[in-house]
């Protein structure tokens, strides 16, 4: 299922939103750049998120990383495997971020995204601590972003397209089943991910599913603790 809008309208000009995007892009850009000129994988183990490498900075050894490894919790936000990567990500914030951003305020809106990141991407280092597969991507930020938006707007309707066999059509999805069925499956894959017969997740090098799950359980709590619900219409 692809969400194309939601039916919320915003009161504010969401500034942090586009930003976040526009900073994606363009980093995005710069690493097709690194990957022409063949620097791209030193690039990542410097500014990814590599869970060993991150243990081991926690256990006070020395890191290989030319920056201190904390930094990869937030700077592995703006970096992106692949052009589906970028545009599944980047379509979600758009969709859900300015919602949010209308609720929190510019301000206390990127606090909470950056903190949404850091913290799922702890989430998936939990569960892959002596992984040397780098982990990046802004879906642990926007999994928050998500989480936050099933708790203020679990009515407003998502417009999806659903591809039925062979036809593609639309449907009105509130979101609390939208987001709810996403959240349920990106739990669920964690769990499978977690047997060593599977061959799903980030220890395969796909995706960091404890990375969402966990961020769109930050989302849900931190949002009420900066303001969700504080002056602002819900629907």
């Amino acid at each position: 299922m692809v969400p194309l809008h939601d039916e919320t309208p915003t009161e504010i000009t969401p500034y942090v939103t586009y930003g976040l995007i526009a900073v994606n892009i363009l980093v995005f850009f710069y690493e097709l750049s690194l990957q022409q000129q063949g620097q791209l994988d030193a690039f990542l183990q410097d500014w990814a998120v590599v869970p060993q490498q991150l243990s081991a900075s926690f256990a006070g050894q020395p890191s290989p990383s030319t920056v201190p490894e904390w930094i990869t919790l937030f700077s592995s936000q703006f970096l992106h495997g692949g052009w589906l990567h970028l545009g599944g990500n980047m379509l979600f914030l758009w969709i859900f971020g300015n919602n949010v951003e209308d609720c929190l305020g510019h301000i206390k809106y990127i606090i909470f995204y950056l903190a949404c990141g850091a913290i799922a991407v702890l989430a998936q280092w939990f569960f892959s601590m002596d992984s040397t597969i780098p982990s990046l991507g802004a879906s642990g930020a926007i999994a928050g972003v998500m989480g936050a938006y099933i708790l203020r707007y679990p009515k407003s309707k998502i417009l999806t397209l659903v591809p039925l066999g062979f036809f593609l059509t639309t449907f009105r999805i509130p979101a609390v089943f939208f987001l709810g069925f996403w959240f349920v499956q990106q739990a669920l894959y964690g769990i499978a991910g977690l047997s060593q017969q599977t061959n799903i997740g980030m220890e395969s090098g796909g995706i960091a599913y404890w990375a969402h799950a966990g961020g769109f359980v930050v989302g849900t709590v931190l949002g009420p603790l900066l303001g969700l619900f504080d002056n602002r219409r819900s629907v």
